[in-house]
């Protein structure tokens, strides 16, 4: 048998290789940074909203907590449960894609924006940057203030975290006065990044937090009539 002939059947099975390699590449292409498939806008709305109804049902409510005439709802049950937490982190996911924005970076704001910020940033395929009290983090910060109901705090973004020219999500467990958010996004600007918007999982809408937000679009995952 000619040298030819002994290697026809390992070429074969090269090509056979070859093809199986691109074939599985192929499929990984409509798959995001955490490996789920991407679906169709109207699918991924559908998904979402379902998605919401097992979150909302979720949510604890405390009344006269912290003082009285204020009902408070408890975000921590999401993150208590397995399947309940990977629904957050989905349904957040969906959020982001339906609104149509790829952020570069997610900023998380101290301290509940820690609690799904960096796990939202791994599916995203973007980095995560967090915003800490005055203080709290080592090396050069920028700072900007912001006034709470007993008088000005300040919160402060190590120099360099940002890039110019990336853009950034700022994220939040609650919107409510929008101070802090507002602050975050000084931060952000003042290291030459662009934020594209804000995302937080609850509003307390009557405070009319987002009006200080400069006009950037504000998401909120899930409406309550607190």
């Amino acid at each position: 048998m000619s040298a030819n002939a002994e290697s026809a059947p390992q070429v074969a099975d090269f090509v056979t290789l070859t093809q199986d390699k691109t074939a599985n590449t192929q499929s990984t292409v409509n798959q995001d940074a955490s490996g789920r498939k991407s679906s169709s806008p109207a699918a991924a709305a559908a998904e979402l909203a379902s998605t919401k109804v097992k979150l909302m049902a979720a949510l604890r409510s405390f009344p006269d907590f912290p003082i009285p005439g204020i009902n408070f709802i408890d975000i921590l049950p999401l993150f208590q449960d397995v399947k309940t937490h990977e629904a957050l982190l989905v349904a957040l996911q969906l959020q982001i894609e339906l609104s149509h924005v790829k952020p570069d970076v997610i900023v998380g704001l101290d301290a509940r924006g820690f609690l799904f910020g960096p796990s939202l940033a791994l599916r995203m395929g973007a980095s995560f940057v967090p915003v800490r009290k005055q203080g709290k983090m080592p090396g050069p910060c920028v700072t900007a203030a912001y006034e709470k109901e007993y008088g000005t705090d300040f919160f402060q973004m190590q120099d360099g975290a940002i890039k110019p020219g990336q853009k950034v999500l700022i994220v939040d467990d609650i919107i409510a006065t929008g101070g802090s958010a507002a602050a975050a996004g000084e931060l952000v600007q003042k290291l030459g990044g662009e934020t594209i918007g804000y995302l937080f999982i609850l509003e307390i809408a009557f405070l009319k937090g987002r009006e200080k937000l400069g006009g950037v679009p504000v998401t909120t995952l899930l409406e309550t009539d607190e």
